[in-house]
């Protein structure tokens, strides 16, 4: 399969997050450049020996014993441009509120763009690991994107942008012609991060955030496969529009 579908989507998303304006904008492009060039480097360069590595566990503790892997260059890289994404969108939250006292300020800012920056690339990471079938991952960016999109605020256009990418995707990955790879489906996740973090209410940041981190725990023990799998309503959607499945 062509991996002209990832590209696509990354650039793609990479122009819808930068038309949208403001912090978000401005974060958005950090992330998905990033996001979608690391995860095309992990495509492109992955040498045969680490394709067995996977997950955060495996690439972590390779690192650990000295191996460089590129899944581990591309989590880092996404975890450090997520961060400073996250910090883009702290500060403008923090110059809109008008914020007085260096000490507390600092203080709320530097916890915000930490709790921001790993929401970005928790998410980045958890659609990926979703990109496990044809049309799973671009699902699972619609569902989510689309609330997103709906719900109005800073994070509307960054959702719209996932939603109009992952359907622009959708035919040609769904047929099995082209493929998300790790460069569609991390710069997706990172603008859906960006477009989640960009919410102005932290209950909801810190609530996904906590998702997020429940998901990317779960992964390292549960298959989401078996799980969708096992899961009538949830195989029913996964199938929609692939080989018939889904009818």
């Amino acid at each position: 399969m062509s991996l002209s579908g990832g590209i696509a989507t990354a650039v793609g998303t990479l122009a819808g997050t930068a038309s949208v304006g403001g912090a978000p904008a401005l974060a958005g492009a950090v992330a998905v450049t990033a996001a979608g060039g690391l995860g095309a480097l992990d495509d492109l360069t992955e040498r045969e020996q680490d394709r067995g590595t996977k997950g955060l566990r495996g690439h972590l503790g390779a690192l650990a014993q000295g191996t460089v892997t590129t899944g581990a260059v591309k989590l880092l890289g996404i975890t450090a441009a997520s961060l400073l994404a996250g910090t883009v969108l702290a500060d403008a939250r923090r110059r809109a509120s008008g914020a007085s006292g260096p000490s507390a300020s600092f203080a709320a800012t530097a916890l915000d763009s930490v709790t921001s920056g790993a929401l970005v690339a928790g998410t980045a990471n958890l659609l990926n690991l979703l990109d496990l079938r044809p049309g799973r991952a671009l699902k699972a960016a619609i569902l989510l994107g689309a609330p997103l999109a709906a719900a109005g605020g800073p994070g509307a256009g960054i959702g719209s942008a996932v939603v109009g990418s992952a359907v622009a995707a959708a035919p040609t990955d769904l047929a099995e012609t082209t493929m998300l790879g790790d460069t569609g489906a991390n710069a997706l996740g990172a603008a859906l991060g960006v477009g989640l973090a960009s919410h102005p209410h932290p209950a909801v940041r810190l609530g996904a955030l906590a998702v997020v981190v429940a998901g990317t725990l779960a992964s390292e023990r549960v298959s989401f496969s078996r799980v969708i799998d096992a899961t009538p309503a949830l195989a029913w959607v996964d199938g929609l529009g692939r080989d018939g499945a889904g009818r």
